[in-house]
């Protein structure tokens, strides 16, 4: 085929091998307020906010990734600026290791966010950008 296919709908699918399974899990679902979407078995489990779906599935340090893994981090949308840094405060004193407090991006006018770690160690980034901020999945 040498033309493209109709466009992408967007990327709300993100899937991670962790050794932690049910504390990964705890974290999204309690902290970040993610629900369970489906789990079809004890060592799988798809989380949503409604309109992504996060996959967690239970691994060991000695299982080898599906080629070079290189994700730096992902993100989770705020829809106000100031929501960014009530996550942090929130996430601090839940114990979540805060790798920078929340910050203007000097270099995207408008945005701000802030890194944290999940209890496997991924960087998660809470950030509030204007483009899209506000934005809601809907069906046609």
């Amino acid at each position: 085929m040498s033309t493209r296919p109709n466009a992408l709908n967007g990327m709300r699918h993100i899937a991670f091998t962790v050794e932690n399974l049910e504390e990964v899990e705890r974290f999204y679902v309690e902290l970040l307020g993610m629900q369970v979407l489906h789990r079809p078995h004890q060592n799988l489990v798809y989380l949503t906010l409604g309109n992504d779906n996060l996959s967690l599935s239970r691994g060991s340090a000695s299982e080898r990734a599906s080629g070079p893994q290189r994700l730096d981090h992902f993100g989770f949308i705020c829809d106000e600026p100031g929501d960014v840094d009530a996550w942090a405060d929130y996430l601090a004193q839940q114990g979540v290791e805060i790798l920078g407090r929340p910050h203007d991006h000097s270099n995207d006018p408008g945005v701000r966010s802030f890194y944290c770690l999940d209890p496997a160690g991924n960087t998660v980034q809470p950030i509030y950008h204007p483009a899209v901020s506000g934005q809601r999945l809907v069906k046609p």
